[in-house]
């Protein structure tokens, strides 16, 4: 029996079941061999020579390939179908035969499937070949780069930048984009512009809106109307004239469905339309991967093999109608040069397999795949065929011009399985007009726009209206617009510009994202990515020392060159070779440079954002607190800052990002002889009395509430603050009962003289804490106290038992205070926040139970010797 290996026990579950007792199938349970992370791990004096390390957790499953190996004397290699499967496979190769399990008579081959299907898989047994060794030094290029670049770099920013992390050859990359779209934000000026629009009424009484397009005889631009006065001039010119319908144009059109997915626009969609983090989307899919349903999901290519075609269209003709299927195939080319080996799209294994036909009851699992399956279903769909109408309203003399536009289906085509999804809100009006005449007369409605106004600011269309100018006949309206900063990065649109821009390939996308989430570069706030102190500061100082490295177009260039390596057109050490020669003089000529040299320079390079114009014209160097120290760029472990040049004497400091000249720091006024402080904080906006002085060290401080606004705060707001805890009154039964801010909100707080301990109420709105009275508050406590269950926390509560850890002992999820978490004796592992407690799968638990024992130090107990498996033989005839 031959021993097959693959990555993960799911798979090898899986396909155990199509191969049969013949083979014998084992896990990898992924790479089994990485670099250490030490120096020398890869000898830049000999030719790049890798000094490989088999990990902890990996040696036991190469040993039980390697006992496999001892009465079946050959070995399948079928990981995945791309560099990183060819680079296991060959890691697995390597690590065998140092310990001897590969004899010299040991057949060793390497099988690939695009589908875990008993079909794929048959088929793969029938041609295999040898390990692709092109792929494999790919792989090894990209593990040295990224070593090399990791590990000479990240030393100089922990020297340098205390408080920096680490630096990545494409993550340093990815969070530059990030920093530099914040800058723009913030360098964002609005210009006010207005827009113009009326309702009319056909002769059989059917409304329809027109925008402005043409005043005083000339066609608008979009920010021609730059102020109020303009706007309510085009108002009347439009009101005092007598308006018809110039002309009447339905032009047919056209909608193409979109290719199917690859792994970037999977990761795109799966966010518009889920809210799926790019690494959450990914371990869904490769679920469904494992289970048999969809093709690999690690793949730059679009096009689909020829008989997934065929079932596609018989599929679509047997649901829908033949009218539904084009006359020939869809072709979809893959764009990206050496598309990931050439792999095929992401798609359903068996398209007559709907989500309804799923056996999983994983509701991201259902999503997804239901979001796979439609939209390979539709990319082989007919055209939508559309009918677009514009509408043309004009005065008899040309001064004035309106139009209207609109959209019929008149054959929804694709369009009646799936739709893709808008990063942004599409400027097109596509509502239906009613029939409209050319020459009818085009009279005002007797409908008010009134409305039209909140709509716009309540939805979010317009977030910056204020204002809007209505006609006496309340059937024009001009609206007050701002233009928009371009918005912050979501994960989806973020894997979108990378992908656009050639960086970074689909399996380390959301490896990518991720990482500089946990390296607290970047912090995610409503779905949209922004950049801590920390990431700005790391990415300046890597623009300035070492900007080919976080070049866009470098970095683009040096995945056309790994790819020329994968497809045996480049050597791999004569590209490491180059890439090595200029980066180590680099960081030899930056390892020279003082911390203050360094400072000196970002604060140079960044004076125009740190210290903007003063309107009063004063030195904008000069510090709004003490009035004598010149602001300078400061470090810090948790960041960069600007402080004043007279510390200790004078503390003022505000972030990078700044709010102007006056930064972060804000005299409220004063009260006693003490100088009250609006500050910012690593934990958000405070006030605080006073500054520290040797016998104050700590000065009194209060947080602002949640929903309390740092603009809105005045000197009285700052008082009320730090006047409490508020004493609200005796109570009845004895004992003062005061309200306050906790780490959990707003609370009462009453201790009886038989209570060892005080009890706390919780309290829904933070002003009750100023404005609660007695009667409420009493009666607060008492429904406490009836039931203190409410608000004392019980055990954990367990939500699903996950089976026994390979080291022994039971695994559960609990429902924790600070969320649900896998318990595994004494390690207690965090879910992450993208994964619902009822997805984690036993596979999962067991990743995240270990890299929290190994986090912690926790030695684990031995596994159990277990009794050796009886063979199963094969019986002749």
């Amino acid at each position: 029996m031959p021993v097959v290996v693959v990555e993960s026990p799911a798979k090898a579950k899986t396909i155990n079941k199509y191969l049969g007792p013949d083979y014998t199938v084992l896990a990898s349970y992924g790479h089994v061999r990485d670099l250490p992370p030490k120096d020398g791990s890869v000898d830049t004096e000999d030719e790049f020579a890798m000094k490989w390390e088999v990990g902890n957790d990996s040696r036991k499953h190469v040993k039980a390939i390697a006992d496999a190996l001892k009465e079946d004397n050959a070995l399948i290699l079928a990981t995945d179908p791309d560099r990183e499967g060819e680079a296991i496979s060959w890691h697995l190769q390597e690590a065998l035969t140092k310990r001897r399990s590969i004899k010299k008579d040991t057949p060793v081959s390497r099988v690939t499937f695009n589908a875990i299907t008993k079909d794929a898989v048959t088929e793969a047994m029938r041609n295999p070949r040898q390990v692709d060794m092109p792929l494999v030094e790919a792989y090894l290029a990209r593990r040295a780069l990224d070593y090399l670049v990791g590990f000479n770099l990240s030393p100089v920013l922990w020297r340098k930048l205390p408080g920096a992390k680490s630096a990545g050859r494409v993550q340093s990359v990815c969070l530059r984009l990030i920093v530099e779209r914040e800058m723009e934000i913030e360098a964002f000026k609005p210009v006010e512009y207005w827009s113009v629009r009326a309702l009319f009424e056909t002769p059989r009484g059917q409304t329809y809106e027109a925008r402005l397009v043409t005043l005083a005889g000339k066609k608008l631009d979009k920010h021609d109307l730059s102020n109020s006065t303009q706007a309510e001039l085009a108002v009347q010119a439009i009101t005092s004239r007598a308006l018809s319908v110039t002309s009447v144009e339905a032009k047919p059109a056209a909608r193409n469905p979109s290719a199917p997915f690859m792994t970037s626009t999977l990761q795109q969609e799966a966010s518009r339309k889920f809210g799926m983090g790019a690494r959450h989307a990914m371990q869904v899919a490769q679920r469904l991967y494992e289970a048999g349903y969809i093709t690999y999901m690690r793949t730059d290519g679009i096009d689909m093999a020829p008989e997934a075609v065929a079932a596609t269209r018989e599929t679509i003709a047997d649901r829908y109608g033949a009218e539904y299927v084009p006359d020939s195939p869809r072709i979809y080319k893959n764009k990206a040069k050496n598309a990931q080996e050439a792999h095929e799209c992401i798609r359903p294994t068996d398209m007559t397999r709907d989500t309804k036909a799923l056996k999983v009851t994983d509701d991201d699992q259902r999503k997804l795949y239901d979001l796979i399956w439609k939209r390979t279903i539709a990319c082989q769909m007919a055209a939508a065929r559309l009918e677009r109408t514009t509408v043309e309203i004009g005065s008899e003399d040309g001064q004035v011009g309106l139009r209207a536009t609109g959209q019929v289906v008149m054959f929804d085509g694709f369009m009646r399985v799936y739709e893709e999804g808008r990063d942004d809100v599409a400027d097109e009006d596509d509502k239906r007009l009613p029939q409209i005449m050319q020459d009818d007369p085009a009279r005002f409605s007797k409908t008010t726009l009134r409305d039209q106004f909140t709509k716009a600011t309540s939805d979010g269309t317009d977030r910056a209206a204020k204002e809007a100018i209505l006609s006496d006949n309340e059937s024009v309206l001009a609206l007050q617009h701002h233009t928009q900063p371009p918005p912050r990065y979501t994960e989806a649109t973020l894997v979108k510009r990378m992908e656009e821009l050639g960086i970074g390939r689909p399996s380390t996308y959301a490896s990518i994202v991720t990482t500089i989430q946990d390296r607290e570069y970047v912090r995610k706030d409503k779905n949209r990515l922004i950049p801590e102190e920390k990431g700005r500061i790391v990415t300046i100082f890597l623009l300035n020392f070492f900007r080919q490295y976080v070049g866009y177009e470098f970095t683009a260039n040096l995945e056309e060159q790994l790819d020329d390596v994968s497809a045996g057109d480049r050597d791999y050490k004569d590209l490491l070779s180059k890439f090595w020669r200029d980066f180590s003089a680099a960081i030899g000529e930056t390892s020279e440079l003082r911390i203050s040299e360094v400072l000196d320079k970002l604060d140079e390079a960044l004076a125009p954002q740190l210290y903007p114009p003063r309107e009063d014209g004063s030195d904008p160097r000069v510090c709004p607190k003490c009035g004598a120290g010149q602001l300078h760029l400061k470090t810090s472990r948790t960041g960069g800052f600007v402080g004043c040049g007279n510390y200790p004497e004078c503390t003022y400091t505000r972030p990078i990002a700044g709010e102007g000249a006056e930064g972060e720091e804000r005299l409220l006024g004063e009260d006693s002889g003490d100088d009250i402080w609006l500050k910012t904080g690593r934990f958000g906006p405070y006030v605080q009395r006073g500054e520290p002085t040797p016998e104050n060290k700590k000065p009194p401080r209060a947080s602002l509430p949640r929903g309390w606004s740092k603009d809105d705060m005045d000197l009285d707001k700052a008082l009320t603050l730090l006047s409490l805890p508020r004493q609200i009154g005796e109570h009845p039964e004895g004992g003062m009962i005061s309200s306050n801010f906790g780490r959990f909100g707003p609370y009462l707080m009453h201790q009886l003289a038989d209570e060892a301990k005080p009890v706390y109420a919780n309290l829904k709105d933070p002003n009750d804490v100023f404005e609660i009275g007695m009667n409420r508050a009493v009666e607060l406590l008492a429904e406490k106290r009836s039931n203190p269950g409410r608000g004392r926390r019980a055990a954990a509560k367990a939500l699903k038992e996950l089976g026994e850890h390979p080291d022994g002992g039971a695994m559960q999820v609990l429902d924790g205070r600070y969320g649900p978490y896998v318990k595994w004796e004494k390690v207690n592992a965090t879910i992450p926040k993208d994964i619902k407690p009822e997805d984690v799968t036993q596979e999962m638990a067991i990743e995240l139970v270990n890299e929290r024992a190994a986090l912690k130090g926790t030695k684990k107990k031995a596994a159990p010797k277990k009794k050796a498996a009886k063979k199963t033989t094969k019986k002749a005839g």
